[in-house]
């Protein structure tokens, strides 16, 4: 029987994930625990993607500051029991420039070196922000707060579908400007659900002349009535498509769960070919489905 020779696959048919390679880095944002029980679970989490060796893992900082001292201890907790960096949260609502210098310097005196700097979030949904009296006005200013404190790595936010308080997406961008020339490092965007949506946004961004490391915020939707709430604080906008691809879902969680790993990795896979290389995934302080999504990316855990 004569031998076929076999026909190379279309390049629109080569799957999805076929060119991660292993050159893949991931970061983790976790938010620190209101109980014991959600202790248990965040840190059970934690141990599950240490293992991945991410890049770095973010801690939340609540809105008004009002989860400070849960902020600190997970931070110290992640630094004393395992292996990881530490990222914190940091912001500037309610406190004055002294009150967060001396936050700041604290982390320096424990061993942690990198810093999300946010402006952060009135302590009351639909306040509008006010700065404090003695403090400092907005993240750019925080920055170079920071910078005075100690010589950390910054990452700071940026906005693919712009801020909700900016006056127009040139003038988020010209933000993003001040916060990097006064020493962020890097910017890790808000979520977002298309992925041309990103790669436009990058475009902006450098054509305003800003040459930095844009990191994708990934955010692996279960619930999307809660993924709404979360947009309609950030101004991310949630495509109709994706009630679709949940209906009918509500009392099958794991289907939920395969659902979502598959819409999130899908949109890293778009990402990667677009030449994204480090991708931060906001948690919720659930392991799985970050986990999954890593996986799907070629990202492997480090033999034990």
């Amino acid at each position: 029987m004569a031998s076929v020779a076999p026909v190379p696959p279309h390049p629109d048919c080569i799957p999805l994930f076929a060119e991660a390679r292993g050159d893949i880095a991931v970061s983790f944002e976790f938010f620190p625990p209101k109980t014991e029980k959600m202790a248990d679970t965040l840190w059970e989490s934690i141990l599950t993607l240490a293992p991945l060796g991410p890049r770095f893992v973010s801690v939340t900082y609540g809105a008004g500051g009002s989860t400070r001292e849960r902020t600190h201890a997970t931070v110290e907790r992640i630094l004393k029991e395992t292996d990881l960096t530490p990222a914190a949260h940091l912001t500037c609502v309610g406190a004055s420039r002294d009150e967060v210098d001396a936050v700041a310097h604290d982390y320096w005196e424990l061993g942690v070196r990198h810093i999300v700097a946010l402006r952060g979030d009135p302590p009351e949904a639909g306040q509008g922000f006010q700065p404090h009296p003695d403090g400092y006005r907005d993240a750019a200013e925080l920055v170079a707060g920071l910078k005075a404190v100690a010589p950390f790595d910054i990452s700071v936010a940026c906005y693919p579908e712009c801020h909700p308080e900016a006056a127009s997406a040139p003038a988020d961008i010209e933000h993003l400007k001040r916060k990097i020339d006064a020493g962020g490092n890097r910017a890790i965007t808000q979520f977002f659900f298309s992925a041309d949506c990103f790669f436009d946004f990058r475009e902006r961004v450098a054509a305003a002349g800003l040459d930095i490391e844009i990191v994708p915020g990934i955010l692996p939707v279960t619930n999307v009535a809660q993924a709404r709430r979360f947009a309609g604080q950030c101004g991310a906008a949630i495509p109709d498509w994706l009630d679709g691809v949940f209906e009918g879902l509500d009392e099958r969680p794991a289907a939920r769960q395969l659902v979502a790993a598959t819409v999130a990795a899908e949109l890293c896979g778009q990402l990667y070919s677009g030449g994204v290389r480090h991708f931060h995934f906001y948690t919720l302080n659930r392991a799985e489905l970050a986990f999954a999504i890593c996986h799907l990316l070629g990202v492997r855990a480090n033999a034990a």
